[in-house]
């Protein structure tokens, strides 16, 4: 067992949200998942209990909100306020996909900013640190008055590209300016060129694809986003990457949501492959190439754990 400091220890717990995943991170670390109850009560109600001791321990758990969001994310609170009622060092939340994400500012008078909200009911709980992967948003690590370590999955998809000989005639595509930062890393990593969908909002849910900036024509589209959860605003992107002379697209996202029309917008005809992480639970049967981010979390981990850089992982 690893010890940090005087004696203390590390511990790993899983909520049900996605569990193969932190076993894989377990496994990563030579480390066993701690043994923890989480259930319903017949009315839905979240049940929690520790079944090994985590006094002066080092705790994390690892937990994405990711859909049912509410179940999972009452899970997390649940878990962390058991685990400080009973005397951890330190809790770590680990949450490979956060929910509410997209709630990060008021797109309209009389809204609340739910990414804040959730922000501070993770911090009230008593965890002291979150390690999460592509945040929708950059400013959510403000929302927080602890340390937010933000992992990116960008090296994954660089190497599975690299390794699949999916780079030549390529360029890198960002689906919309806020996911540009993301792609000019891709594309530096690379040394290829990079493309921006230029959208514009028509709707509360709803965005239309106004124009390409970038050259694409005779090219490989790499359209690499964080999240895609109906595909909408994907099967736009690569109508209006094959109007403009592109060859079929690769399509990479961190965060498979993956609700509603999903898998019919992604099953375009000018999508060539799909790939996601595993941060929320994924199947290689629904058709999608699945790249683990558990090597990476569990380096995460380790670092934290040690007092080591997290940002040389970045």
């Amino acid at each position: 067992m690893w010890e940090l400091g005087e004696g203390l220890e590390i511990r790993l717990f899983s909520g049900s949200a996605n569990r193969p995943l932190a076993e894989a991170v377990a496994r990563s670390l030579g480390l066993g998942l701690g043994k923890a109850l989480v259930e319903r009560f017949p009315d839905g109600e979240v049940r929690v209990r520790l079944l090994e001791s985590v006094r002066g321990a080092d705790v994390y758990l690892i937990q994405p909100t990711a859909p049912p969001v509410n179940d999972h994310l009452m899970e997390l609170l649940i878990m962390a306020d058991a685990v400080r009622r009973s005397s951890a060092a330190r809790i770590n939340a680990v949450i490979p996909y956060f929910g509410y994400a997209r709630q990060d500012k008021q797109t309209q008078g009389r809204e609340p900013i739910s990414a804040k909200l959730v922000a501070d009911l993770i911090q009230e709980v008593g965890v002291h640190r979150v390690i999460t992967v592509d945040l929708h948003a950059p400013q959510i690590q403000g929302f927080f008055n602890i340390p937010v370590d933000e992992l990116s999955a960008v090296k994954l998809f660089a190497s599975y590209l690299e390794n699949h000989h999916l780079t030549d005639n390529a360029v890198v595509v960002s689906p919309d300016s806020g996911r540009a930062e993301h792609a000019r890393r891709l594309s530096e990593r690379l040394n290829l060129p990079l493309a921006i969908l230029a959208k514009r909002r028509i709707g509360p849910r709803e965005t239309q694809v106004a124009y390409v900036i970038g050259d694409v024509a005779g090219k490989r589209p790499l359209i690499i986003d964080d999240i895609i959860s109906t595909g909408g605003t994907i099967r736009r992107g690569v109508e209006a990457l094959a109007a403009a002379g592109a060859q079929e697209a690769i399509v990479m996202a961190t965060h498979g949501v993956l609700v509603g029309p999903a898998h019919e917008n992604l099953s375009h005809p000018a999508i060539r492959e799909v790939v996601f992480t595993n941060t929320i639970q994924l199947t290689p049967a629904m058709g999608f190439n699945i790249l683990s981010t558990a090597d990476l979390l569990a380096q995460a981990i380790r670092n934290v754990h040690t007092n080591q850089s997290v940002s040389a992982l970045i």
